[in-house]
């Protein structure tokens, strides 16, 4: 006896994260006629934080719902910008998104991360007592069901994932008022107030100063500056914000 069938067309976005043969239109998915339409999609390997609304012959359903013999089933991707109610739009990285991390810290978002691997149930308990997004490329992480909302990072690239967090969430950029070590608010510091954290040479060169008021790291422009600079022009220039 054949065991009861569904027919699975996912968004273009999405096929990367199952096998070939279901990145075809109307792709027969096997069900057991008691799980959720949910649980099917994340047993195919595509995170429910990737998947937007979803169509059961053309109506719009819950991730609740139980899907029966024959239906014909859309997984639609998220629509951009995304939004996330319920909280300021915040952030948490995992372990291995430092890079992003510090980029989006200098934009002026709120960008939490832990350099120690504190694994996965202490991040997505972060994420829910804070309501911070969490930013992973670990299918696995962004399934716990405790965590506030979460998100695929699709690239492997800094400055792709910069481009994507920032094009999906459209977080309102402010840069150069984050500490890139803490994520602290930066403020501005006379000379004299910090001279004894400088090195001769940066005292006698550089007179414009600002430091965190959580970690007290003094922040100057330096020898890494145009590149920095660089990288929040081109991050304003295409969404938005001022690059002062």
């Amino acid at each position: 006896m054949s065991r009861p069938e569904i027919h699975v067309t996912l968004a273009p976005e999405l096929r990367l994260f199952v096998n070939s043969e279901l990145r075809r239109e109307r792709a027969p998915v096997t069900i057991d006629t008691s799980s959720s339409l949910g649980h099917v999609v994340e047993s195919l390997g595509v995170p429910l934080t990737e998947a937007g609304t979803l169509l059961v012959d053309g109506r719009a359903v819950p991730v609740s719902h139980v899907p029966f013999a024959g239906e014909s089933v859309e997984v639609c991707a998220v629509v951009r910008p995304q939004q996330v109610p319920g909280a300021p739009l915040r952030f948490l990285l995992d372990v291995h998104l430092g890079t992003l991390a510090r980029r989006l810290r200098l934009l002026g978002v709120d960008a939490a991360y832990e350099s120690e691997d504190i694994g996965d149930p202490a991040l997505a308990a972060l994420s829910a007592a804070e309501r911070r997004v969490l930013l992973s490329r670990d299918r696995g992480l962004l399934r716990r069901r405790e965590i506030w909302a979460g998100a695929y990072v699709y690239s492997d690239r800094p400055d792709e994932q910069l481009r994507d967090v920032l094009g999906r969430f459209a977080p309102v950029l402010a840069p150069w008022t984050r500490c890139t070590a803490c994520n602290g608010r930066l403020a501005d510091a006379e000379k004299d107030t910090v001279a004894e954290r400088l090195e001769h040479g940066t005292r006698r060169t550089y007179d414009v100063f600002a430091q965190c008021t959580a970690c007290g790291r003094v922040y100057w422009r330096g020898a890494h500056h145009a590149r920095l600079e660089a990288i929040v022009e081109d991050a304003v220039r295409e969404f938005g914000g001022s690059a002062a």
